[in-house]
């Protein structure tokens, strides 16, 4: 489990700020999975998912994420793991192939977490955060992702990463506005996912 508590460059769970708001959600609960359900809900809740919002500047290591208050997905999913991993909780990273508008291509990955809870193992949840059509628990052992697969190029993929993909790293740094990275969403064929290690369920 070493590798899914780790401290990186995008997943500073070291950092001062991701600290204080990680003692801060421990110190109001007393098991590992109240923990786990407080951050998520606090990740889903109060950062502002980029695209829905249309804020800048497009964010991707997690205490990034805390100090401007928003995130595409993915970013989300940086903070959710460092507030986790701060807490010693372990914490992966996952992700879907959606169509981007639900009407077939162009699609996109989609990036949320896995948690293991010690009652439960891993338990995936989806921190980007709810609108109309959107609604994202915590309520384990059932999952509660925001989307679901309709169509036949998209993807739920089963593996639970240690870190982030690299091609949604590049992405999010390698853009500076929401508008701006929403033409160069990151992808993953589904012919060339499994050279980026992930299994198609």
């Amino acid at each position: 489990m070493k590798t899914y508590l780790a401290a990186t460059d995008i997943i500073d769970r070291d950092h001062p700020a991701i600290l204080a708001l990680a003692n801060k959600i421990a110190s109001q609960h007393h098991t590992s999975e109240a923990i786990a359900q407080s951050s998520f809900e606090w990740v889903r809740d109060e950062i502002r998912h980029s695209y829905d919002y249309q804020m800048n500047p497009v964010t991707c290591r997690a205490s990034d994420v805390l100090e401007h208050k928003t995130g595409y997905c993915f970013a989300k999913s940086h903070l959710l793991a460092a507030l986790l991993r701060a807490n010693n909780i372990p914490a992966g990273f996952c992700y879907q192939r959606l169509s981007f508008d639900d009407k077939g291509a162009p699609y996109t990955l989609h990036g949320f977490n896995a948690i293991y809870l010690p009652k439960v193992g891993w338990y995936r949840v989806d921190a980007r955060g709810n609108r109309d059509n959107v609604n994202a628990q915590f309520t384990p052992p059932q999952e509660q992702l925001a989307f679901k697969i309709q169509f036949p190029e998209e993807a739920d993929f089963q593996t639970i990463l240690s870190e982030p993909l690299r091609v949604v790293v590049e992405a999010l740094q390698n853009h500076i506005t929401w508008d701006e990275l929403l033409l160069n969403l990151p992808d993953v064929s589904l012919e060339s996912a499994h050279k980026y290690g992930l299994a198609i369920h």
